[in-house]
Order: C-alpha cells, then structure tokens, then sequence
C-alpha cells in the first residue's frame, strides 16, 4: 500500500469507529495503532506507548489545563455569573436590544475567567434567558444570542483551545493570550452590532422601545469587584511577567475560590462538584491527548504531512489563499467534529504547511497568527448546524424554543464571525499587534 493510501486507511478507520459511536480518542487511539503496526511492528508500538504516555502527562506545561477549568467550575459555582448579568444589563438596557447586549457582554467576561465555551454559554443563559424572555425577548434571538456569546468564552482569554494549541505547536501561551484579546473584544463588539442591526431590521424579536432597567447601583458595582480583581491579577500577573501562565493559573484558581467563599456560595457539596467536573473534563482532555499522539505519530511514519507541505508551497496559490482553504476546510470538519479533536488531529498536519509558506514574517508570528484564525474559526463548529454544540446546550436549556429557532438565530452571529474572520486573515497585524507591543 503506497503512503498515501495508508494515510487514508488511517483516517477511515477513525472515522468508521467514530460512526460506530466510539469516542473520538477511542478512535483515534485505535486507528493509530493499527497504522503504527502496519508500517512499524507491534514492537515499536509498545516501545513508544512506553515513553509517550509518560512524557505526556508528566509535562508541567499540561498542568495549566485542569488549573483553567478548576478556576471556571469555581467562577461557575460560586455565582459570579449572576453580578456580571445584572452589571450588563444596568448599563447596557437603556438601548434597544440591551438585555441582549448585556447577556454578550456578560458572556465575554465570564469567558475570561472560564476560558470554556460550553460552561459560559450554560451558565449564562441560566441567568439571562428567564430575564430576556421576561422582557418580550423572541426565543429565536434569546437563544442564539446566548449560544454565539458563549463562543466567546474560547475567543477571549484564557482559553482552554489555545492552551492546548500552544502545547502542540511549542508556542508561547502568553503570547498567544495576547494575540487573542484583540480579535476576541471585535468580536464581543461585532455581535453586539449584530443584535443592534437585527432588533431594527427584523422587527418582533425585542422590545420595539428600550424596557425600564434596574438603575447602576454601588450594589450592581460592588458585585463585579472581585472579578475585576480576578482578572488584573490573573493576566497583570502574566503580561507583567509576575509569574508563568501555570502560575497564573493557580493564582486565578485560589482567587476565584476565596470569591466563592466570601459571596457564600460555595457549600461543601459545591466545593467536591468542582473537582469532579475539572476531574472529567481533564481526563477527557488527555485522553484525547494520547489518541492524537498515537494517531499523529503513524501518520508522521507515512510521510504524508511533509508531502503535502512540500506539494502546497510548490502551488501557484498565495499563501493567504492556502490559510482560507484550511479555515474551510475547518468549518466543515467541525459539522462532524469537536474543537478540541479538530486542532490535535489537524494541526501537526497544517501548522509545518503554513508556516512553509512565505507571508513576509517570522515563523513565530506566522504560527501565532494561524492559531488565532483557527480559533476564530472554532466558533462556526460551535454555532453552525448540524452539530452546533453551543446551540444544543441554549436549546436544552430553553426547553420551550424550537431547535430550528435556535439555528436562525445564530445565522446573523455567524454573518458576523464571518466579516471578522475574513479581516484577520487579510490583515494578520490585527492580531499581532498587541504581542509586539508587549
């Protein structure tokens, strides 16, 4: 069998246990092995099960992960979502579509602090949707404005997708933070343009005048505190060069937890549902880790991925043409796909093709500015059907609203992303200027 056909035979048999609703890692690990031994032997299969599972699980830099996701079960339990809502909404309801720009706005912020898609769009919306729906707010626009704000929550900082991208492609996680703030508060601002245009131009979705809001009030004030305080030290810390990303990570968990406590949320039960959740989110995470690694490793055996790098630059495309296919082709990998699988299965494929490419800067920023547009890209996996993970969770949650409801009302956040996306692939300093600066 020629490498490229065994390269495909790798990918079918992945994809045959994912149909046969194997997990992803499942199916991964399992595919990899059969493609390792087929070209390698069941010895070097075993020597390198060995050394890898060790090497990887025993990296510190790993550890950032369950520190992240500890920090946002603690954000979630401790009821923090609830003061950033009501915060919003006091400033932002005095315009048309407020509730809905308070609940994007209160997604965003929450996003920095869980660095979690899933968990700030449910936590939000558990908070926001009874007061949108209270207010005339159309299921249609509640929902899809809740699940495009929970994008939000990969798009800005500290994101678990861009932790683990920077763990595979050996970048640097601050900087990788950085590039994501510029781009992430467009694209908070780009959704709340959204709501505006669409609140005017399709009427019946929003209150046609702006509803009587709760005014702004030391109280509304005093709840936000703590988590203002959160995040000067968590990212102060990292861009101040304080302490590493893993560091950070541990200070912004005892910080999140110690807010907890003082706004007496956090109860004993509480506290071990917290580790219980980082606990299975993380093992989830390595697993797919280790499938990745088996699965990347027999294809780095066929030689494809340097083919197909060599093959690329050799085209008469331009390099931005080449980087547009991919976010493509990503878009419609995530219909089948979750974001995490896409990255550790793509990535040690595309990232040595793009950064081959000659786009007029360093390979450093080419690897940065590729991972930013990939996690842009993300959120269309997120939103668009037929999976849209994010609007299942909203849908779940507003047991009352159509599904096919939910989807419509995406389509206008998707509009968005797409404008947005589409200026930080022709104008990468967008997202590189705020790491030059630092």
């Amino acid at each position: 069998m020629t490498p490229v056909g065994l390269a495909v035979s790798i990918f079918g048999v992945m994809l045959l246990l994912m149909a046969l609703r194997m997990p992803i890692a499942v199916s991964m690990f399992i595919a990899g092995s059969i493609g390792y031994v087929a070209q390698a032997g069941w010895l070097p299969l075993s020597n390198f099960l060995n050394t890898q599972a060790f090497a990887r699980f025993a990296s510190y830099d790993l550890s950032v992960i369950p520190l992240f996701i500890l920090m946002g079960q603690f954000a979630t339990k401790g009821g923090l979502s609830k003061a950033l809502f009501e915060f919003a909404a006091a400033v932002m309801g005095r315009f048309r579509g407020g509730l809905a720009m308070a609940a994007l706005l209160a997604c965003a912020a929450f996003g920095a602090i869980s660095g979690s898609s899933v968990a700030t769009a449910a936590t939000i919306t558990s908070v926001a949707l009874p007061e949108m729906r209270r207010h005339g707010y159309s299921g249609r626009l509640a929902t899809g404005t809740l699940a495009a704000g929970g994008t939000l929550g990969i798009q800005l900082p500290p994101s678990v997708v861009l932790v683990i991208y920077a763990i595979l492609t050996e970048q640097n996680i601050t900087k990788l933070f950085a590039a994501a703030t510029i781009p992430g508060i467009i694209a908070m601002i780009g959704y709340m343009v959204a709501v505006a245009i669409y609140v005017r131009v399709v009427p019946g979705h929003a209150p046609e005048i702006a509803d009587a809001h709760a005014p702004i009030t030391l109280r509304t004030v005093m709840g936000i505190v703590p988590i203002i305080v959160i995040f000067v030290l968590l990212f102060g810390g990292i861009y101040g060069g304080f302490f590493t990303p893993t560091e950070g990570a541990a200070v912004g968990v005892a910080t999140t937890f110690l807010t907890a406590l003082l706004r007496r949320e956090m109860s004993l039960v509480k506290f071990g549902e917290c580790f219980q959740g980082t606990a299975i989110s993380a093992a989830m995470i390595f697993m797919l880790l280790l499938g990745a690694d088996v699965m990347n490793a027999a294809l780095a055996q066929t030689q494809v991925p340097k083919q197909l790098a060599a093959a690329v630059g050799g085209w008469a495309i331009p390099p931005t043409g080449v980087v547009a296919a991919i976010l493509v082709f990503y878009v419609l990998l995530g219909a089948v796909m979750d974001e995490l699988s896409m990255l550790l299965l793509t990535i040690p494929i595309f990232l040595p093709m793009v950064t081959g490419l000659d786009f007029g800067m360093p390979a450093e920023s080419v690897a940065i500015w590729f991972g930013i547009m990939v996690l842009m890209t993300v959120g269309f996996g997120l939103l668009a059907p037929p999976v849209g993970l994010n609007v299942y969770v909203v849908n779940g949650i507003a047991k009352d609203v159509p599904i096919t409801e939910s989807y419509r009302g995406v389509m206008p956040f998707l509009a968005s992303d797409v404008v947005r996306t589409s200026a930080l692939l022709l104008f990468p300093s967008i997202s590189l200027w705020l790491v030059n600066r630092l």
